[in-house]
């Protein structure tokens, strides 16, 4: 059998990719109506137990705020953006 085929195969594996923790919208929601935190930034994040020390973080869409907060992330998804926003709250990226 020729060399080719007696190797295994190895999938393409990207080193510029970029991993974000993600959190939910609906998970913001939780905090400000369980521990009434408005400000979110990746101290609370990490506080909180959602991220590990060194993660990025990403705000993503799942679920309905209700609440005016200010949140501070590394990237944000345009629905979790827009909600942000439509309820007066501040959405600033890092």
């Amino acid at each position: 059998m020729p060399l080719y085929r007696r190797v295994p195969k190895g999938g393409f594996k990207n080193i510029n990719r970029v991993e974000y923790a993600g959190i939910n919208i609906d998970r913001l929601q939780k905090l400000y109506d369980e521990k009434g935190i408005a400000v979110f930034n990746p101290e609370i994040f990490r506080e909180n137990g959602l991220v590990s020390k060194n993660d990025l973080i990403k705000i993503l869409g799942r679920g309905e705020l209700t609440a005016k907060v200010e949140v501070t992330a590394h990237a944000f998804s345009e629905t979790a953006k827009n909600a942000i926003e439509d309820k007066g709250g501040v959405a600033t990226k890092i």
